[in-house]
């Protein structure tokens, strides 16, 4: 299992939209240069981070902007506006483990708790950076 690369994505365009904001007119195809990914994958990532609440986007040439304060918009928001975690459960359990092996019978008692308290970790570092925290650290 990894998370997709929408996360890091939709970083990347929240760090690019709020340096770069008063220099250029962002627009997708200019995300997509900077990413270097498709700009139909910039579009869906924008309509996902909009649908959150995070970003405004203007139609055409207007570009993007960024709604909260930067030291309001966690990295937590923008993983949750972007990554589709069924359930809120980060990890997924195979369907039928064989209730009549051992093994199958205990995984969950056995993975449960553990996977829980690790998706917690991490939620809770990602709650703990701010697009402030980012812009505040010198790019190379």
């Amino acid at each position: 299992m990894q998370i997709s690369s929408r996360f890091t994505i939709a970083s990347h365009i929240l760090v690019y939209v709020a340096t770069y904001h008063r220099e250029e007119k962002i627009t997708s195809d200019v995300l997509a240069q900077s990413i270097q990914v498709n700009p139909v994958i910039i579009r869906n990532i924008l309509g996902q981070l909009k649908k959150a609440g995070l970003i405004a986007v203007k139609r055409g040439q207007g570009g993007v902007s960024i709604l909260p304060s930067y030291e309001d918009l966690s990295l937590l928001a923008v993983y949750q506006a972007v990554e589709s975690v069924k359930n809120q459960e980060l990890f997924s359990f195979h369907d039928n483990p064989n209730p009549a092996c051992p093994v199958g019978r205990s995984i969950h008692s056995l993975l449960d708790d553990r996977l829980l308290a690790a998706q917690r970790a991490m939620e809770a570092e990602l709650a703990q950076v701010s697009l402030a925290d980012l812009l505040a650290q010198e790019m190379v």
